[in-house]
């Protein structure tokens, strides 16, 4: 088995909360080991993000000019789905993991 450490998504969020961010490969498992979410505006904002179609970051506010890091070890199966969006597109999400073939 090959394991391949990843970015699995990085860039602006959308305003739609169910906006899907990464899909698992076919044949592949994925672990996600960290989410950072970046507010680069002057006010605060909220987040949300789905593993599997199931809240793990309801509603999170994010201070203006501040990050906030969710350090995880989640599993998802091939062609499962992370999704998230947030209040703001000022909010950048950095998702990591490992995918393991």
């Amino acid at each position: 088995m090959a394991n391949t450490l990843k970015a699995l998504y990085r860039g602006a969020a959308s305003t739609t909360l169910t906006t899907t961010l990464y899909t698992v490969p076919s044949s592949t498992t994925t672990v996600v080991t960290e989410i950072m979410v970046a507010n680069t505006s002057a006010s605060s904002a909220t987040f949300t993000i789905y593993l599997d179609g199931v809240i793990i970051a309801n509603t999170i506010t994010v201070a203006a000019n501040d990050t906030t890091t969710i350090p995880c070890k989640q599993v998802l199966a091939a062609t499962k789905t992370m999704q998230g969006g947030a209040s703001s597109t000022s909010v950048n999400f950095s998702i990591c993991g490992v995918e393991i073939a």
